[in-house]
């Protein structure tokens, strides 16, 4: 019985090993990196600075909220002993409802569901959507199977330069193909 095992396991491996490996072979894939390409958009850098302006903004907002926040408890540490308590109680209520705001302030323009997020994500898409159309026409065109964006989770132990359509779609943006 023990013996049959090993010979059982290497006649499955023998049958289909040759069968993946002609599959394998008939696939094309190529890679993009969607950070060059984008870095090479003019639209791309007039939208980091319309959120770098939007978040300064935002970010002087929280500042001036900080800034009172921390008025209240320096002048509540360097009066609470004279405060009765009716009033400490008071003056830390009045401290946490500015601690709760200034909270509610950051997660609302910098949160993951927050203003700057959202506004990212309108700003981006129509950049997104016109690389994943170039990229759509440039792999059909030259008959990819798979493309990875480099630039993304996935990560590359070893590439053939051969296989990177970053230029290629660059090009079918209209955008002239000198890296950064």
């Amino acid at each position: 019985m023990m013996s049959r095992l090993p010979i059982s396991i290497l006649v499955v491996a023998i049958i289909i090993l040759p069968v993946t490996e002609v599959t394998g072979q008939n696939q094309k894939i190529g890679f993009i990196d969607s950070d060059i390409i984008l870095q090479n958009m003019p639209e791309y850098s007039g939208l980091e600075q319309r959120l770098t302006l939007l978040s300064d903004g935002w970010r002087q907002e929280i500042d001036q909220l900080e800034a009172a926040l921390d008025e209240l408890e320096r002048d509540f540490e360097a009066r609470e002993i004279l405060f009765t308590d009716e009033i400490r109680e008071q003056r830390l209520r009045e401290i946490d409802q500015k601690q709760t705001e200034l909270n509610r302030l950051i997660e609302q323009r910098f949160g993951p569901q927050g203003d700057y997020f959202t506004r990212q994500k309108e700003l981006l898409e129509p950049i997104q959507r016109l690389i994943f159309d170039a990229l759509t026409r440039v792999a059909n065109r030259e008959d990819f199977d798979f493309v990875f964006d480099r630039a993304s989770e996935t990560r590359f132990l070893f590439t053939r330069q051969q296989w990177n359509l970053t230029d290629e779609v660059m090009l079918e943006l209209g955008i002239d193909g000198a890296r950064n």
